[in-house]
Order: structure tokens, then C-alpha cells, then sequence
């Protein structure tokens, strides 16, 4: 057994004596962890109780591992995520979408505060991601494939799974809620971009770019799972708006627009 194959292993195990179905896995971004308050019968684990787990850093993101249901189904949430620009590889970033796979997660909703690149959006505005770009180059697969985790050469042409994006646009109708939809670019941080870096990223085809998802992203579709993905837009991106970007008002807003991505969440997985 590899060392990665170990970890996941150990940590799986310590988890499931306290979380011991999951089908869903939730990972949250800055300001939107209030959704573990829908967990029903919700058991909680501190990251750093985790064997091989790292820490968030980062204000916004609580630090805890939540398993419980949400419509009668089985769910274990991240309330809190990893980023490279903590310092942290690639293979930490991912390592628990690795342990959710290993519990039994085969869906993966991943959420993200991001800035807005499209200027159609606004603070507030919920995003659904068709695609994505990996400006980085930097890939969690990188070196030796073990095939008891997944392919060498994953496919990504649906990164985004077009049933589960189908059901996001539904439920949103149906609660109206305006659901925008486009492509996520991932960058490194922790600086925002320059008014300069913005126009490029537009040019590329962005409609949001954030710190985080990506990595997630290409290993659950490594390791098989369903992924769904939602931005919720904080702020115009640097030269778009007149304010200076603020990772506390990033915060505020995500939480003020996460009251309405817990109801859109709650809905897809009531009827997943």
C-alpha cells in the first residue's frame, strides 16, 4: 500500500466511527458554511482530529467535517476548504475529497466565493459552473497514477455533470432564484488580480475566478464521482468596480448570498 493509499485509509477510518454512510459530499467556500445548519442529526469532527487532515487557515472557512442528512439523504460536508496559497500540495488540497470518495461519496457539490469577471454579475449573484479554467497548469495528478484511486488520463469534457447542472437550473426556477451560469477560473492567490490579469482572464472565456475548486474538481472526476458546482459572486473582479477588494466584505457578501444557495443546495439533494 502507498503512503496517499495509507492516509486515505486511516483518516476514512477515524471518520466513519462517527459518520458512517455518506453519499453526498458538500465542500464550502468562504462565508458559506451556514449550510451544515441543515444537517439533520449532524455529527461534527474537528479537521485537526483527522488523521493526515490539514487545517484551514483561513478566516470564513470554521474547520469541521459535518455528516448527517438533508432530505433524507446522506451527506458529510466540509465546512471549510484548503488553497495552495496557505502553502499546502495539491495532494493536501484534494486529500478529502480522496476520504469522502473512500467513505462512499459518489456526488460532489463544491461551492466557491469568487469575484465576478462577466459584467452581468453582481455581489450577490449565484453562478452555476459549466466549465472550467486551469490557469495554474498545476494538476493534483501529477506523478505516479495509482489505479486503485483512477485513471491515468482522466476525461474532463464533463467535469461538470450535465444532469446535475440540469437540476440545478429546475430547482432554481422553481424557487426563483436567478441561477447565471459560465466558466470558473482557478488562480493561485492570495493577491487578487490586477485590473490587467482581469482583462486577460475575460479574454480567455471567464465568467468567475476564485482560489480553490479546481484541484477538488479533477480528483473527484478521477476518482469517478458526479461533480456539481456553484460560485457565489462577492465582488466585481479588480478594474470592473470602484471599490477595493477586502477579503471581510468578501466574506459578508458570500454569506448574504448563501441563504440562497442553502435553499438551492437543499432542493437538488432532497431530490438526488
Amino acid at each position: 500500500m502507498t503512503q496517499l493509499l495509507r492516509k486515505i485509509t486511516e483518516a476514512a477510518a477515524f471518520v466513519a466511527q462517527e459518520i458512517t454512510k455518506a453519499e453526498i459530499g458538500i465542500i464550502l467556500g468562504s462565508g458559506l458554511g451556514g449550510l451544515v445548519e441543515q444537517v439533520q442529526d449532524a455529527k461534527v469532527i474537528p479537521y485537526d482530529e483527522i488523521p493526515h487532515f490539514p487545517i484551514a487557515t483561513v478566516a470564513g472557512h470554521a474547520g469541521r467535517l459535518v455528516g448527517g442528512t438533508i432530505g433524507g439523504r446522506h451527506v458529510v460536508a466540509m465546512q471549510g476548504r484548503f488553497h495552495y496559497y496557505e502553502g499546502y500540495n495539491l495532494e493536501e488540497v484534494t486529500f478529502p475529497v480522496r476520504v469522502m470518495n473512500r467513505l462512499g461519496v459518489n456526488t460532489l457539490i463544491i461551492t466557491n466565493a469568487a469575484g465576478g469577471l462577466n459584467p452581468l454579475f453582481r455581489p450577490g449573484d449565484l453562478m452555476l459552473i459549466s466549465d472550467h479554467i486551469n490557469f495554474l497548469g498545476l494538476n493534483p495528478l501529477r506523478g505516479e497514477n495509482m489505479p486503485e484511486l483512477g485513471p491515468r488520463f482522466p476525461d474532463m469534457t464533463r467535469a461538470y455533470d450535465a444532469s446535475l447542472r440540469q437540476l440545478a437550473r429546475e430547482k432554481a426556477r422553481s424557487l426563483a432564484i436567478t441561477l447565471h451560469e459560465g466558466v470558473y477560473v482557478w488562480v493561485g492567490g492570495p493577491s487578487y488580480e490586477t485590473p490587467a490579469e482581469v482583462r486577460m482572464l475575460q479574454a480567455l472565456g471567464g465568467d468567475a475566478v476564485g482560489m480553490s475548486t479546481v484541484p477538488e474538481v479533477i480528483v473527484a472526476n478521477h476518482s469517478g464521482m458526479r461533480v456539481l458546482g456553484f460560485s457565489c459572486i462577492t465582488n466585481a473582479a479588480a478594474g470592473l468596480g470602484h471599490a477595493q477588494l477586502d477579503h471581510v466584505e468578501v466574506v459578508e457578501t458570500a454569506q448574504e448570498g448563501g441563504r440562497k444557495l442553502q435553499e438551492l443546495v437543499c432542493e437538488i439533494i432532497s431530490s438526488l
